[in-house]
């Protein structure tokens, strides 16, 4: 197959080819929640724990990761918090995994308290009102500033918790491919590329391990009854074994980055500063993005675009 490609000259004057292609995006239902604690080592704790098994929807029962740390003074009770991003493929299925996560991994972390991020979102979900049964009738209402909270007694004092929490449709799937001439350099090069994103982008979370995807798949398979399967023609051990193999013959890596966010502006954003972080890396020959030529959701974003050469 062949593909249009044109040359990207990075800020510190590394140059490398750009497939003029496209990431395709696809709504979810998401709900984000302020955890914060004594510290941040415990605010990132829970953070960490409340987003675990959820990397994609093809077989976890969510996708999740962490936005960022949230200053003290930013915060309802003017502790540290860290902000994460739930996603799942409708509302129902949002306020289950939000209360499991929520009363399974945040309530039980030391010092911990949960709010509603999505404050202007015109759904709700009564997620504090279902935890709040765990009180078993020593629960109790109160505010934190003019949020509607519970206060549930534990044992290191009590876990507070917002009663309603937002709800709405947002984007999964920003995503782009770094092929590279070797692992250490495909490494360093995704690496570069989740710092930049998290640095300098908001309302986006990474939801792969560090932000990486080592395995990117294909929809259904061509073997077995599967929903996905190892996307081959982008895996350089089979460049000479299919004839569909999509990698140049110097490229003996590919990382993909996958990205979710509340907004179609905010994913295109983050993929712009990663494309361009990797970009700057040594040994990166090709970058390019996934889709399934429009078949697989609504939303669109040219790498051109995202690189403002449009």
């Amino acid at each position: 197959m062949s593909e249009e490609i044109f040359t990207y000259k990075a800020e510190n004057g590394n140059s490398c080819e750009i497939v003029d292609t496209f990431a395709e995006m696809f709504p979810l239902w998401a709900g984000r929640i302020l955890i914060t604690a004594d510290s941040e080592r415990w605010a990132l704790t829970a953070a960490a724990v409340a987003t675990g098994f959820a990397t994609s929807v093809i077989m976890s029962p969510a996708e999740a990761g962490i936005e960022g740390i949230v200053p003290a003074d930013k915060t309802p009770d003017n502790r540290i918090g860290v902000l994460i991003q739930i996603y799942t493929r409708d509302r129902f299925e949002l306020k289950k995994q939000m209360i499991l996560r929520i009363g399974q991994c945040i309530m039980t972390c030391p010092t911990t308290s949960a709010f509603n991020a999505m404050p202007n979102a015109k759904r709700k979900l009564k997620i504090g009102r279902s935890i709040r049964l765990f009180g078993d009738g020593f629960q109790r209402k109160g505010l934190v500033g003019n949020k509607k909270v519970w206060r549930i007694p534990v044992m290191d004092g009590e876990f507070i918790v917002e009663d309603a929490f937002g709800a709405a449709k947002a984007i999964a799937g920003g995503n782009f491919l770094i092929f590279a001439k070797d692992k250490p350099s495909g490494l360093k090069a995704a690496e570069e590329a989740v710092k930049a994103i998290k640095n300098k982008t908001n309302e986006v979370i990474l939801p792969f391990p560090g932000g990486i995807c080592r395995s990117g798949s294909k929809a259904g398979s061509l073997k077995y009854k599967l929903k996905a399967s190892t996307n081959h023609p982008f895996c350089p051990q089979l460049k000479k074994l299919v004839p569909d193999s999509r990698l140049p013959e110097d490229v003996n890596c590919v990382y993909e980055i996958v990205i979710n966010g509340l907004t179609v502006e905010a994913v295109k954003r983050a993929m712009g500063e990663g494309v361009k972080a990797a970009a700057r890396v040594l040994g990166v020959a090709r970058i390019s993005a996934g889709n399934y030529g429009g078949r697989l959701g609504p939303y669109k974003a040219f790498l051109k675009e995202v690189l403002e050469l449009t």
